[in-house]
C-alpha cells in the first residue's frame, strides 16, 4: 500500500486507468553487480511507496534484465501500479518493427514481468523499414487479444502520431522533453489536443547544472534545478506525465517532492522564454 496519495494529481491512461503524473523510468537501474542490484530494488519499492504509480521500463534495458528486476522487486503489483514497456528494438541495437518481431517481445515481456497482460505497450521506436501501419496494426492485434490494454509510441512525430491514430488508438507518447529540448513542441500540442498522455524522457538531466534562470527560480523557492525543470514540465500541459530516473533513494525522494513545487506565472514564462 503506498504511503500517500499519487503527488501532482492524476492523469488518465486512455481516458480510464488513472496514474500519478510523475512517473518514474526504471532505465537507469542496475541489475548487476549484487550489491547494486540490491540498492535499485529498494528504489523501485521506494518509489511505490512514495505514491509514484507509473513506471517505465522497456525490452531494450538490459535486454529485458530491467524487466526482470521490477517483477522482482514489485511482484504481486499493486492494483494502482502500471508498469509501461517498450518493443521494437532487437540486440546489438537495430530497430525491428516486423509484427512477428513484436508478437515475440510482446510474449517475452508478459513473461518477465509475470502478467498476462500489459497495462501499457509502447514501439520504442518506429522502424523505417516496415509500415507503420503494420507495426501498430500488430499491437491493436495483440490488444484484442487480450496481451495489451493500451498502446503508446515513443520518438514520433505529429505526423506519425496522426497516421498511427488512424489504425489504433494511441494512448501515449515518449519523446523526448524539457526546459532545454523542445524540437517535439508540435507532439506536445498534438498530445494535448487529444488527451494523449505525453510521456518526456530525460526530463531532468540539462537543466541540472543550469544556470541562469533555473538557478535564479531554485533560490527562490528553496528547489533544486531539478524540481524546478519537472514543475515547469508538469505545468506545460495537463498530459505531461515526467518519468524521472534515478539509481539514487535521495534523488528519487527530490523528484516526487518536485510535484508540490507551485511555479509563479512570472516564474514561468521566464523559463518559457528560455
Amino acid at each position: 500500500m503506498s504511503e500517500q496519495q499519487p503527488a501532482g494529481g492524476t492523469f488518465l491512461i486512455g481516458g480510464v486507468r488513472p496514474v500519478g503524473r510523475l512517473g518514474f523510468g526504471a532505465m537507469h537501474l542496475p541489475t548487476e553487480p549484487a550489491a547494486a542490484r540490491d540498492t535499485a530494488i529498494a528504489v523501485a519499492r521506494r518509489a511505490v511507496e512514495l505514491g509514484v504509480t507509473l513506471i517505465d521500463t522497456a525490452h531494450l534495458y538490459g535486454w529485458g534484465a530491467n524487466e526482470e528486476l521490477l517483477a522482482e522487486a514489485l511482484y504481486p503489483y499493486p492494483p494502482e501500479l502500471l508498469i509501461a514497456t517498450k518493443v521494437g528494438v532487437a540486440p546489438p541495437g537495430e530497430l525491428c518493427g516486423r509484427p512477428e518481431f513484436l508478437r515475440e517481445q510482446v510474449d517475452a515481456g508478459l513473461r518477465r514481468l509475470r502478467t498476462d497482460r500489459l497495462e501499457l505497450l509502447q514501439l520504442h521506436r518506429v522502424d523505417p523499414q516496415v509500415p507503420l501501419e503494420d507495426q501498430v496494426g500488430a499491437l491493436r492485434e495483440l490488444r484484442d487479444a487480450g496481451k495489451i490494454a493500451h498502446i503508446g509510441l515513443s520518438e514520433v512525430t505529429a505526423g506519425q502520431l496522426a497516421e498511427a491514430r488512424t489504425v489504433v488508438e494511441i494512448a501515449s507518447v515518449q519523446n523526448r522533453y524539457n526546459l532545454e529540448y523542445r524540437e517535439y513542441e508540435p507532439v506536445l500540442r498534438a498530445c494535448t489536443e487529444a488527451g494523449i498522455a505525453f510521456l518526456p524522457w530525460r526530463p531532468v538531466l540539462p537543466a541540472v547544472d543550469a544556470g541562469g534562470p533555473v538557478a535564479r527560480i531554485a533560490a527562490e523557492t528553496g528547489a533544486t534545478a531539478a524540481q524546478v525543470a519537472l514543475a515547469w514540465l508538469l505545468g506545460r500541459s495537463p498530459v505531461m506525465v515526467p518519468i524521472p530516473g534515478t539509481a539514487s533513494l535521495s534523488h528519487l525522494a527530490e523528484n516526487v517532492d518536485a510535484a508540490g513545487l507551485r511555479l509563479s506565472e512570472a516564474q514561468r514564462k521566464l523559463l518559457d522564454d528560455e
